[in-house]
């Protein structure tokens, strides 16, 4: 086995880039903007590759999933994970909120008034009809163009099990063909994460230079109680799931999900950090290439327990700031909502305006928003780092079902 100094691993080198980088912006402040384009680069090479990733990714995912009886039990349990998951994330921070109290005393309108101002329109959400409709794609290229992931995935996951209906050998070459495309994009993305440092550098000077360390001291008490909620989910509900519901343990499960994790906090992106959930997922968790290429680039899109917590405590918050008595209506309209919008996040990193849905649902003002709108980049950290932790509890957990260990596309580690 290589051995290699612990300067030289990937995961250190984004921790010490990620603490240079708070400290410059720090240091500099507004100027440390200076810095963005790193971050900006890295980020662009990642959504480069990250499209035709999902695409190839979850054809070939479905496809070798085949016609086993197994694929109808991943696919649905899956799904019923993400859900649930979610909908228990709101719940836990329904109940910190109402134990720890974080909006009472708080007044951060003053504050809030130097930003833009938000607008219910920017929390519409779609009805049922217009969410299933928009999944479609009318024009499939369109969709890889635009970015549209749901979109992407519907029709990826519909070829993949097309291709095991197909007679004769050509399903089985296209198979082989799919995953040399793979090999391909995942040696192009092992060759972008040599940069990673910069780009984490360059996004943390930016980030903390544009908004400093003041602004937090006026949320302090909604950041503590969302943080623990998000350790509570992250170190000890994920974990415990995967210790229960699989043959992983769970203090393996926490001990290798540190680079991923990393990756997460410093890029704030589901869908950048998922080449790198994938390499955790079948290197070190030993999760079947089936199952990682399905179930992963599916949760980076649609899986945000994270989000989720966010969701409710933001509406616990502000009930409680604002002195709005909540009944169990408003508590079911926030959990329902906050679970749908939860869901339908694209995994990329930026402000979230659905928090507004999930405030106007229960009745609670949306004025003082703007304020955690300017923070949503040290919330979407975090927030990120739980999601693909629940992404690879789903992966690990769901791969009791895979027809067969199919030999694994690996990401190996860049020299």
């Amino acid at each position: 086995m290589k051995s290699k100094h612990w300067l030289g691993n990937i995961g250190v080198q984004v921790v010490i880039a990620m603490i240079l980088g708070a400290v410059v912006g720090w240091a500099m402040g507004n100027s440390a903007s200076v810095f963005a384009p790193l971050g900006t680069l890295f980020i662009h090479l990642i959504k480069m590759l990250v499209i035709p990733l999902v695409l190839v990714a979850i054809i070939a995912g479905s496809s070798s999933l085949g016609n086993t009886p197994s694929a109808g039990k991943i696919g649905l349990g899956t799904f019923i994970f993400f859900l649930a998951t979610s909908a228990l994330a709101v719940a836990l921070a329904l109940v910190l909120g109402h134990l720890f109290e974080p909006g009472l005393g708080t007044d951060i309108t003053a504050h809030a008034k130097a930003f833009e101002p938000v607008t219910a329109e920017q929390g519409a959400l779609p009805g049922a009809v217009d969410t299933l409709l928009g999944m479609i794609p009318t024009n499939v290229f369109e969709s890889l163009t635009g970015g549209n992931i749901l979109q992407i995935l519907v029709f990826s996951i519909f070829f993949g099990v097309a291709l095991t209906k197909v007679k004769g050998n050509g399903p089985k070459q296209v198979q082989s063909a799919l995953n040399a495309v793979l090999e391909a994009l995942v040696w192009m993305i092992t060759k972008v994460m040599l940069i990673a440092p910069l780009g984490v550098f360059g996004l943390m000077a930016d980030a903390v230079g544009s908004f400093g360390f003041d602004a937090m001291k006026v949320v302090l008490n909604l950041f503590w109680v969302y943080m623990l909620g998000i350790v509570i989910y992250t170190f000890l509900f994920f974990p415990a799931l995967v210790q229960l519901m699989s043959p992983v343990s769970a203090l393996k499960f926490i001990m290798v999900m540190k680079k991923p994790q990393v990756m997460a906090l410093s890029t704030a992106s589901s869908m950048a950090t998922l080449p790198v959930n994938m390499q955790t997922c079948e290197q070190d968790l030993k999760v079947s290439n089936a199952t990682t290429a399905f179930v992963l680039p599916l949760g980076a899109t649609i899986n945000m327990s994270g989000n989720a917590i966010y969701y409710g405590l933001v509406a616990i918050f502000f009930a409680q700031m604002y002195h709005v008595p909540l009944d169990m209506t408003a508590y079911a309209a926030i959990i329902l909502t906050s679970t749908l919008g939860a869901v339908g996040q694209a995994g990329v990193p930026g402000p979230t305006f659905l928090v507004v849905a999930v405030l106007l649902s229960a009745g609670i003002p949306i004025d003082g928003l703007p304020l955690l709108f300017a923070l949503d980049r040290i919330f979407d950290m975090t927030r990120t780092a739980l999601n693909i932790t629940g992404d690879a509890a789903c992966a690990v957990i769901m791969d009791k079902y895979a027809p067969e260990k199919a030999k694994p596309v690996l990401i190996e580690d860049a020299d």
